[in-house]
């Protein structure tokens, strides 16, 4: 019988999205430009439709009832990379339809399929934890370039920055504990690109590295948990890297 992969004897694997398990690049020039370019005919088409009144009333007062200011406020935030909550629940809404129709498809690193099918295989837990809604992770993870495309079943839970909070917050990684009190911070550990992450959810007694991925920014070489990154998710790299930077007391 085979054994099954070792992965530190953590119970829940939480992953970042972008720059972590898919390209930076599939964020920032496809998805955010695709949003942007079926944007004005879909608010002419919906502006006034019941289907579209949660997301245009999440929208501050000023911008609810005038559409050139709505669009042009949405395309602000995007320039300025604003993650605010209502302009992700938008985004995830618009991109519902290329992922739908096949013009969307989520690039995901080779390795992560893998790594996530044998993480579930062995029991574990895969949740997400990204700045995207999680309408918008569920879709991405459905329609992904892996065979078989859809990850999504795969995952058994997602959280935002609506149902745990902003990802340098340390509070919002205890938010997230707190979804599953059964399972010890010890047992979780959290993989993102972003070192403020890193160590915000560390700080929650969770495990976390850092991951350095093809098209991200290099590390700064003098943080601490730079050291720590890891190129390639596997069972072992992940589980050596943990172990490693477990030993490291926190600043």
């Amino acid at each position: 019988m085979a054994t099954q992969p070792d992965f530190g004897r953590f119970d829940v694997l939480l992953l970042d999205i972008e720059g972590t398990v898919c390209p930076i690049s599939f964020v920032k020039d496809v998805l955010f430009p695709y949003a942007l370019n079926v944007l004005p005919e879909f608010l002419a088409e919906q502006w006034d439709e019941p289907s579209f009144a949660g997301y245009r009333n999440a929208f501050p007062d000023e911008y609810r009832n005038d559409r050139s200011a709505f669009e042009a406020h949405v395309r602000d935030l995007v320039a300025r990379d604003v993650k605010a909550p209502y302009l992700k629940a938008l985004q995830g809404h618009l991109w519902t339809k290329g992922y739908e129709s096949g013009v969307l498809k989520a690039p995901l690193f080779p390795d992560v399929p893998p790594f996530i099918t044998n993480a579930h295989a062995a029991g574990k837990k895969i949740m997400i934890y990204s700045s995207g809604s999680v309408p918008a992770q569920k879709l991405l993870f459905a329609h992904t370039t892996a065979q078989p495309p859809d990850m999504s079943v795969l995952i058994s839970d997602w959280f935002d920055t609506v149902n745990a909070g902003p990802k340098t917050d340390v509070a919002s990684y205890t938010t997230i504990l707190s979804h599953h009190p059964d399972i010890s911070p010890a047992r979780w550990i959290f993989l993102s690109d972003n070192l403020n992450e890193v160590d915000a959810a560390r700080q929650s007694g969770m495990h976390s590295i850092p991951a350095v991925r093809p098209g991200n920014a290099p590390l700064p070489s003098h943080h601490p948990l730079s050291e720590f990154a890891v190129s390639e998710f596997t069972p072992v790299s992940i589980a050596q890297a943990a172990a490693a930077i477990a030993a490291k007391p926190l600043a």
